[in-house]
């Protein structure tokens, strides 16, 4: 006799993180990040460690957050917003290299702030981005990083959003854990009595 009607499933198997779209352009801004820090800061410079590490640390919260997800949504919700807010510290990171070395920061229009939001859409292939860069300036590239690290704010925030209604939804993993106990219960008790 087959006891599972599906409460044996409490604990689904999630955290297919190279699955999400978010994780793999995280990893597309941490390869560009790494490669810029390296190429355009003299060695020794803390800010490329602290470059290094904000777009790491948003590459890997997700991969974490999502990891944790069978377990614990509200570890997945705060891990995604640790990556959000990495991912900021990086963006005011590349601001700033443009500011104060008076190079440009596309505005709104700008044809190459069109093309690239294109581009972004289209390729989350960090193979794709570590060939790219290669031949471009190191204003270009922090444009090019500054427009992925906006798409993937938004992407995350979507995501977060998801994980929060999910939460609402369906509750943590103590919450499932009872109903499939109480469930289990209820079959055990049908099953007893013949019905």
């Amino acid at each position: 006799m087959n006891h599972d009607n599906g409460t044996n499933n409490f604990l689904p198997q999630r955290g297919n993180y190279r699955g999400l779209i978010s994780y793999r352009k995280a990893e597309c801004i941490y390869d560009i990040t790494f490669y810029f820090a390296n190429k355009f800061f003299q060695k020794g410079d803390r800010t490329i460690d602290q470059m290094v590490q904000a777009a790491r640390s948003g590459k890997q919260n997700i991969a974490e957050g999502s990891a944790a997800s069978s377990t614990s949504r509200e570890t997945e919700i705060k891990l995604t917003n640790v990556a959000k807010a990495s991912l900021q510290e990086l963006l005011t990171d590349y601001e700033d290299y443009l500011r104060v070395r008076g190079m440009v920061q596309w505005p709104e229009g700008d044809p190459r702030l069109e093309k690239t939001r294109e581009i972004g859409r289209r390729h989350n292939d960090s193979a794709y981005y570590r060939e790219a860069i290669t031949s471009r300036s190191d204003e270009t590239i922090a444009n090019i990083a500054i427009v992925l690290i906006k798409q993937e704010d938004y992407l995350l925030y979507r995501l977060i959003e998801r994980l929060k209604h999910d939460f609402l939804e369906h509750g943590g993993i103590r919450e499932e854990m009872s109903r499939a106990r109480r469930e289990h219960r209820d079959q055990e008790k049908r099953g007893h009595s013949g019905l």
